[in-house]
């Protein structure tokens, strides 16, 4: 029997996965990104979902041999577009700076991967307009995006208080116009890994025919999903290579580089960007009727990690009290969204 609380649990350690997967990428030596992005985008995308698929699903051959065509052609199809909008996520950054471009992706991708799914199957009102439950989801969620809001307040406090020097190193070519056009891209397109999960939601009778446990069924989707991601960031980062020349850089050639440190980072990087929807499938699977709530979940769990990565790693030094205690609140928020979204989900079983 599903347990929503239990799952809340799940997408926090989903979250912590997300949020720590770039504290071993800033560990490799002398790598181009596009070198160690598409390392570790090997294990993310493609070694883990299926090595993890193989342990836990019982014949996950057979499971992938009942699936119709049609269903592999959307996971994998949203799993390119959720590949685009990972990519445009570093433009944002680059035209709107760090707060502000968190703040319009996160809360988009937050909006749109939670609230599409129900109203493209046509129950949202049944599931969240009419009952208690689903109105308390519904206020979880608006919980949720105030929380994001008032994070990125307080990294726009941050930047505020920057010297010249140091806002032109971090946002040195501000556009918000174009800023805004990208986040609005990257947001949609970042929210269509909730939408090929959905679409593979008929993978799980399929795996759980074959034996798979509960926690389990939802693995297989991600091979598909995640293997269409890997194909849009594969596509980009050997562009880069051969434009930068950098290829030699994976043997060693032209500046030295620790290749077994850079291996070896680049491969815990990338399993835990895998985990994160590791958990979220597990996470996924206790919540319920509302199950299309747990992107919701997942968002705002990368963001409480995140940003407590962000003081672990003295981001926020020298940041006012008054801007530490904005990003506290903030914080606080998100964590009081996912009890509230948890609850509803108890309240719909």
């Amino acid at each position: 029997m599903p347990n929503p609380l239990i799952g809340v649990f799940y997408h926090w350690l989903g979250g912590l996965s997300s949020a720590s997967f770039y504290v071993p990428y800033r560990g490799i030596k002398r790598w181009n990104w596009e070198i160690f992005w598409l390392t570790g985008g090997i294990f993310s995308w493609l070694v883990m979902p299926w090595v993890m698929a193989s342990i836990l699903v019982p014949d996950l051959g057979g499971v992938m041999a009942q699936i119709p065509a049609r269903i592999v052609g959307l996971c994998v199809m949203f799993g390119v577009m959720w590949g685009f909008g990972g990519l445009t996520y570093g433009l944002t950054m680059r035209y709107l700076g760090l707060s502000l471009g968190m703040a319009v992706v996160l809360g988009l991708c937050t909006v749109f991967g939670t609230l599409i799914p129900p109203l493209v199957e046509g129950d949202f009102a049944a599931k969240l307009l009419d009952t208690l439950s689903g109105r308390i989801v519904l206020l979880g969620l608006g919980v949720t995006v105030l929380g994001i809001v008032v994070v990125a307040l307080a990294g726009a406090a941050k930047d505020k208080a920057q010297s010249d020097a140091e806002k032109a190193a971090t946002v040195a070519e501000f556009n918000f116009r174009k800023g805004i056009m990208v986040a609005v891209f990257s947001g949609i397109m970042s929210a269509c890994f909730a939408f090929g999960l959905a679409a593979g939601a008929p993978v799980k009778e399929i795996a759980a025919a074959h034996g798979a446990g509960p926690l389990w069924t939802g693995l297989p989707i991600l091979c598909l999903v995640m293997f269409g991601g890997l194909l849009t960031n594969a596509a980009w980062c050997l562009i880069l290579t051969r434009r930068n020349g950098s290829a030699g850089q994976w043997i060693g050639r032209g500046t030295p580089a620790p290749l077994a440190a850079n291996y070896l980072l680049a491969a815990v990087g990338g399993s835990l960007w895998y985990f994160q929807f590791f958990f979220y499938t597990m996470g996924e699977s206790q919540m319920g009727r509302f199950g299309f709530s747990s992107w919701v979940l997942h968002m705002a769990s990368i963001i409480i990690f995140g940003t407590l990565w962000g003081f672990g790693l003295k981001e926020w030094k020298g940041a006012a009290p008054k801007v530490r205690a904005t990003v506290w609140a903030g914080v606080m928020l998100l964590i009081v969204a996912t009890v509230i979204i948890g609850y509803g989900n108890k309240l719909g079983e």
